[in-house]
């Protein structure tokens, strides 16, 4: 059992503001006795999708650095939700939408490249391609921690139960869901699919997220709600608006409950799952 926190910002294009406020909330949650903090999609650097790539950075550049940094000095696992990461593997023009999670030492512990990209018309709101400057991720990412399995997942991958399926089936019993999602969508889709994800796969779910306007035009507004939701689907924490964090106490044997109780692995009959390379 131990305290997890998700945090909630409003990023701009002002990286050194944005990791400030990161180390700000850290610092709270881990005063609190959190030993697993999450920052949501796009922690650095919120801005036209255009201008990513040319500012994206590596996984050893300077963000990750001082986040490693600020996990080493609190000694907890940090999440950095989601940063553009510049690889050669992305392709001309394109970086990579890159979640981060690093030890209580500063160690890079996984990295998880978004999967779904956002390419929609919202009805009545925005209209985002992010795969033309966002590259795809390939793989499916849990991985071994001192606090039990993690499985990672950015954003629009919410809408994929499959993706929550493979990692369930690859041990996960917690899955980090760092987001920015727009105001249009987040207000009727947000809470939905986070709870249906906790209860088809029986694991808590973090879901830090970014909120309000961004200086990006007055058409990107982050709906913000960040939250932490049990295995049974309760959310057992959430974000109002504004700049901070949530806490929940995590057990994790509450997942082995719930799946003991209604065991619908054991249950399946079709087995069409994603590949879990």
């Amino acid at each position: 059992m131990f305290m997890a926190a998700c945090i909630q910002l409003n990023s701009t294009m002002d990286s050194q503001r944005n990791l400030d406020q990161v180390e700000t909330l850290c610092r709270r949650a881990a005063s609190y006795g959190a030993s697993l903090v999450a920052t949501p999609e796009n922690t650095p650097l919120l801005g036209p999708l255009e201008q990513k790539p040319a500012l994206a950075q590596t996984t050893d550049g300077p963000w990750v650095r001082r986040m490693a940094r600020l996990a080493s000095e609190l000694g907890i696992h940090l999440l950095l939700g989601s940063m553009p990461e510049r690889a050669a593997d992305a392709g001309a023009g394109r970086c990579f939408n890159t979640s981060v999670l690093l030890g209580p030492d500063g160690q890079v512990l996984a990295t998880y490249r978004k999967l779904h990209l956002f390419d929609v018309a919202v009805p009545g709101g925005i209209t985002i391609r992010e795969s033309e400057h966002i590259a795809p991720g390939q793989q499916v990412v849990a991985v071994s921690t001192a606090l039990g399995t993690i499985g990672l997942s950015i954003c629009y991958d919410l809408r994929f139960p499959e993706l929550y399926n493979a990692l369930a089936m690859k041990g996960a019993h917690l899955v980090t869901v760092p987001a920015a999602f727009t105001l249009e969508t987040g207000k009727d889709h947000w809470h939905v699919l986070l709870r249906a994800r906790a209860v088809e796969n029986q694991c808590w779910i973090m879901a830090p997220a970014q909120w309000g306007h961004h200086e990006v035009g007055d058409y990107r507004h982050s709906y913000g709600h960040a939250l932490i939701v049990d295995p049974w689907g309760t959310v057992v924490a959430e974000c109002s608006d504004g700049d901070g964090l949530c806490l929940a106490e995590i057990d994790l044997e509450h997942c082995a409950r719930v799946r003991a109780g209604i065991p619908v692995r054991e249950h399946r009959r079709l087995r069409v799952l994603a590949d879990t390379r």
